[in-house]
């Protein structure tokens, strides 16, 4: 890697350039992002995941970049024009759209004005009137022109033709376009306005009918609704900028101002500028403010599509799924612990077609053959009365009934992979199982649906899809191997986001364990067809194996590491696995005494922790979370109104809530709290529950407002810092560890 682009790389991060070589050296053998935050921390200086991924990003971007750069270098060269200069201007460029300015001039054109007249031959016409040598003015210097060319030019044709030659040149200027480019961005002012079809007609764009605001302030979530209307032909748009304010501070880059036709070549100028270089730079802008939203957009995104994965999970319990409905009724499946379907059915306890008493004799039987432990209901339609009628039925009973949030279980019970592993049922009770499954273990049935389909983002559907899908396929992975995969019953669709692990690897996997029974040990994965060493050394530690062997393979400590957990053993005078969950033996443990050549104090502390908890799940604790009594649909939401709820989505503008009457309220930034909130999430995260104030209801455009900061009783979320700095003061105090 050349020498440039590493201090790029390290700059743009802001880490030690010796770090990230290292970990483009990792990256480039094959490693994972996961794999060398986890077990490479002496290498990469502990960088953490988020920072390893975003390295990786840059490599990809100046691959791409350096591409580029080789592609416009010979075709300059071939036209015999690659000057030292020029050369060292593409290499040292770091800029697509820089790249391209200097490649501009250069690069083969269609037929436009300029070439028109180069055609016709005005070009040295052209040149005479840029000569600050040559005295005279423009009529003055065509007529010469015309006169040494022995031609019968027509002078008003020929002054024309050299002034498009001159404006193209001026607009081909890559410190010009640099300039404007730079100006749009710190001085462009968007200008919104209501099409004429729609400006007598209300709709979710109205906030923006007559509205301006500088491009340097634009928010993502403004960026995107402004296109998305402007998409449905309800607003249109445009970026202003003062051309006579930027061509009195950009004609030195052009010409002197001593030039003897200084007023002809700012004409010529203000041409370019308006006909060639501002609409091409705010198709540029505009383009970059897209790209900028879309990553903002596609980054909040992903953060709540990793709080969803990480919803607690209720374990391992014999679970009734329900899918709710009316006309339809509700579908329900039984589960045993593993997810496995025993049974399924449907009952009728809704409105219009109650059948309350065999419902209940149906679901009381079930309960009893099966000695069911907790019901799942999907939050969609009917969702409410389906829990009131479960909740009526087992009163008093020590039973979990839950609402759970089945964003996605339709998308799933349609999908190919819903269709493979059950053939035999249809799409209703998939979804039932779907919403039973992810009651259980959210993570490993939410990788079964496409990422965008989860309904935790915002714009999904606006933003690049490819920058999205590699995003959000991206956290998925970061999260599977955060949590840990149980090697002997995942299934193939979460065993192939584990590092190393690829989706045929994955089918192999579990159809080995399907022939083979259950893994004894981590080292049973090279009868696998496809594991090798390399494969097993990335994925190893991020697979669990309970009750097997090996008690080392129920935790992440990587088999590379066995060694030391035995050299610590050794030390204690105990066996290893005594070693597992006991802190009293593991508090006598120095970790400096067994620092190794190729594993550092980082690793050895690594080790420490997860012989300390074995196997630790990142998750929080199950919860059971009831909706507000008497408000199950819109119309019983009113004005003043304090309500249950859980957080949906994060924006840049706010959080969404649902408060269990299918249509969710919005707490906009400004509610959030009473302090001033920058990002929504510092304050709250998808899936939390909370309590709200309805300030207002619109039943027009359907939408219900709603604050947090209302509620002055509401316990303050501690913030990062202020944890920090609690935890430094009773650590002083106590001597905490």
């Amino acid at each position: 890697m050349l020498s440039n682009d590493l201090n790029f790389i390290s700059t743009k991060v802001g880490k030690d350039e010796r770090n990230v070589k290292a970990v483009v050296s990792l990256l480039e053998k094959g490693m994972t992002v996961p794999f060398i935050s986890r077990y490479r921390k002496e290498i990469s200086g502990g960088l953490n995941e988020v920072d390893i991924q975003e390295i990786k990003d840059l490599l990809e971007f100046v691959k791409e970049l350096n591409s580029r750069k080789k592609t416009i270098s010979n075709t300059i060269k071939a036209q015999g024009k690659l000057t030292v200069d020029l050369k060292a201007k593409i290499e040292n460029c770091y800029s697509k759209n820089e790249l391209e300015d200097l490649y501009l001039p250069f690069k083969p054109k269609k037929k436009t004005k300029a070439t028109i007249a180069r055609e016709k031959g005005f070009l040295p016409l052209a040149e005479m009137i840029l000569d600050k040598k040559k005295q005279g003015s423009v009529e003055e210097i065509a007529k010469l022109f015309i006169y040494e060319s022995k031609n019968s030019f027509n002078e008003k044709e020929a002054i024309e033709g050299a002034g498009y030659i001159i404006a193209e040149r001026f607009a081909e200027n890559s410190e010009l376009r640099k300039f404007v480019r730079k100006k749009m961005f710190e001085e462009g002012k968007l200008n919104v306005r209501v099409t004429r079809e729609w400006k007598n007609k209300r709709s979710k764009f109205e906030q923006y009918y007559d509205y301006s605001e500088s491009v340097n302030s634009l928010p993502s979530h403004r960026i995107l609704a402004i296109r998305r209307g402007e998409k449905e032909k309800v607003l249109k748009s445009s970026i202003l900028l003062d051309v006579e304010k930027i061509k009195t501070k950009v004609f030195f880059i052009l010409y002197d101002n001593k030039h003897p036709r200084k007023e002809a070549l700012d004409k010529y100028l203000e041409d370019a500028l308006k006909r060639l270089v501002l609409p091409s730079i705010e198709l540029e802008v505009r383009k970059d403010l897209k790209k900028r939203a879309d990553i903002e957009a596609i980054e909040v995104f992903a953060k709540n599509l990793e709080q969803l994965l990480l919803s607690p999970p209720a374990g391992e319990l014999v679970v009734m799924g329900v899918d709710p409905g009316y006309r339809t009724g509700c579908k329900i499946v039984i589960l045993d612990k593993t997810g496995k379907v025993l049974e399924h059915d449907t009952i009728y306890p809704t409105k219009p077609y109650e059948k309350i008493r065999e419902s209940t004799e149906k679901v009381v039987s079930l309960k009893k053959k099966f000695n069911i432990e907790a019901i799942a209901i999907g939050n969609g339609i009917a969702s409410r009365e389906t829990y009131e009628f479960f909740k009526k039925v087992f009163d008093g009973s020590s039973l979990i009934i839950s609402i759970v949030n089945e964003a996605g279980a339709s998308v799933y019970s349609a999908s190919d992979i819903a269709r493979e592993e059950f053939p035999e049922y249809d799409v209703t009770v998939r979804g039932a199982i779907s919403i039973g499954r992810r009651f259980q273990d959210p993570l490993a049935e939410l990788v079964k649906i496409e990422p965008k389909s989860i309904g935790v983002g915002q714009y999904q559907h606006d933003v690049n899809q490819t920058l999205l899908k590699k995003k959000l396929d991206n956290t998925v992975f970061s999260v599977v191997n955060r949590v840990g995969v149980d090697l002997n019953t995942a299934s193939y669709h979460l065993l192939k986001y584990v590092s190393g692990i690829n989706d045929t690897l994955a089918k192999s996997i579990v159809k080995y364990r399907n022939q083979n029974g259950r893994f004894d040990k981590r080292e049973d994965l090279f009868n696998v067809k496809g594991m090798g060493e390399k494969v097993f050394q990335q994925s190893a530690g991020f697979l669990r194996i309970r009750d097997g062997s090996n008690i080392l393979d129920s935790t992440g400590i990587h088999p590379e590491t066995y060694f030391i957990v035995k050299k610590m053993a050794e030390y204690l005078g105990v066996e290893e696995r005594s070693l597992v969950a006991n802190k009293k033996l593991i508090e006598k443990i120095d970790p400096n005494l067994f620092i190794t050549q190729e594993f550092g104090l980082p690793t050895i502390i690594d080790i420490i922790k997860e012989l300390e908890n074995p196997g630790r799940d990142p998750r929080k604790k199950f919860d059971v979370f009831e909706y507000t009594e008497g408000v199950k649909n819109f119309d019983d939401v009113e004005e003043g109104m304090i309500l249950k709820g859980v957080i949906t989505n994060i924006t840049k503008f706010g959080a969404f809530v649902d408060i269990g009457v299918h249509q969710d309220g919005l707490i906009h930034i400004s509610e959030l709290s009473h302090d001033f909130v920058k990002n929504p999430e510092d304050i709250v995260s998808v899936g939390e529950k909370v309590e709200v104030k309805v300030l207002s209801v619109d039943k027009d455009l359907k939408r219900i407002s709603l604050s947090l900061k209302a509620l002055e009783n509401r316990p303050k979320k501690i913030k990062r810092k202020e944890k920090e700095d609690i935890l430094s003061s009773l650590k002083k105090k106590w001597g905490a560890k």
